[in-house]
């Protein structure tokens, strides 16, 4: 018998669950106000989460997906990515759009079933799509942007993100067959959190792990420590350069956990034990990089003090602009469906103004 193929599937991690350094710091690691920004990013990142949960359990906001114990994956990729790259999220991934020049208050616009929400202000953003609720299909969308770069000549990368979940999706594998098989300029980020809504990571799919399944499609994957944000930006700043160069696709699978509810029409606790939660909580991410500036003398209460409540002003900023904001014209939920309106929808738009007048 002969072995006709072989793969390794590499793990990295820099700062462990206690904020230690248990290998050499890439370069950038080493600049430690590139470290407190990061920081700063994720504890704004879980104040705006949290008021976000507040206003949709008083009635003032949709379903929300609380990004609770994610932040240092969503802000590290998001921290990684050059200007004219494209963002292609799904639903768990403000962080990484606040990154990218989304403001707060249009990701409340969003979640508020606002359509104005979706016309992202910051040129940094204009390219990027809007949050995808359905799962996986943003992968195939992130191959279809990275093939027009393809074809253009253009360095540009398109990152997209979908959780373990996604992965056991006949989208998940035609995006990633597709940009194997064309060597696209695209990086594909698992968040594996653990659980699939309710349904365990150990059911949802046989693999060992789930960036290997990426070596189905041709190409790389790596298993990063989500909560490590050193870790993260590692990754995915060789995986933005691998593809920038011409060197195809990458895939990197972010160990982390989801701390909240799936969204807030969920009740985790029906199905997850308080014991696993509360190990959890153990490993999140940012008292660990907190834990991380403190130790090496960077960062100290007042700092975090002082953090905190600019941290609160800026989402309550965000949310009054949010509240404040006039509602929109009836008509505005037919103008971007399509270049022009087939006729039942035609329909529908006047009986719409209708309504509204009457």
């Amino acid at each position: 018998m002969t072995t006709v193929a072989n793969f390794a599937i590499d793990y990295r991690q820099y700062l462990n669950e206690h904020g230690e350094v248990n290998t050499k710091l890439p370069d950038f690691a080493n600049n430690s106000d590139t470290l407190i920004q990061n920081y700063q990013d994720m504890v704004l990142t879980r104040t705006f989460d949290l008021k976000a949960v507040t206003l949709q359990r008083t009635g003032k906001l949709g379903t929300f997906p609380p990004i609770l114990g994610q932040e240092a994956l969503s802000v590290g990729i998001g921290s990684s990515m050059q200007k004219d790259d494209v963002l292609v999220p799904s639903y768990r991934d403000h962080g990484a759009q606040f990154q990218r020049g989304v403001s707060m208050q249009e990701v409340l616009l969003y979640w508020g079933g606002d359509e104005r929400g979706s016309n992202f202000a910051s040129a940094n953003a204009k390219d990027d799509l809007p949050i995808s609720v359905p799962i996986a299909s943003q992968y195939l969308h992130a191959a279809g942007i990275a093939k027009a770069f393809q074809y253009r000549q253009q360095k540009r990368v398109a990152v997209t993100f979908c959780g373990d979940g996604g992965t056991s999706e006949g989208d998940f594998y035609e995006a990633i067959n597709l940009a194997g098989t064309w060597k696209l300029p695209v990086v594909f980020i698992v968040s594996n959190n653990q659980w699939a809504i309710s349904v365990p990571r150990d059911i949802q799919s046989g693999c060992e792990t789930l960036a290997q399944k990426a070596i189905a499609a041709g190409f790389t994957g790596v298993q990063v420590d989500g909560n490590d944000i050193i870790a993260v930006r590692e990754a995915s700043l060789n995986a933005l350069e691998h593809a920038r160069n011409g060197n195809g696709p990458a895939l990197i699978e972010a160990i982390t956990y989801r701390l909240g509810d799936h969204t807030t029409a969920d009740d985790a606790k029906r199905y997850r034990s308080r014991e696993e939660t509360n190990a959890a909580w153990q490993r999140e991410p940012i008292a660990r990089l907190k834990s991380y500036l403190v130790n090496i003398g960077v960062w100290n209460e007042e700092q975090e003090k002082n953090l905190q409540t600019q941290c609160a002003a800026k989402v309550e900023k965000a949310v009054k602009a949010f509240l404040d904001m006039p509602k929109p014209n009836v008509t505005e939920i037919f103008d971007s469906l399509y270049a022009q309106l087939p006729e039942a929808l035609i329909e529908q738009r006047e009986e719409a103004i209708s309504e509204a007048s009457s």
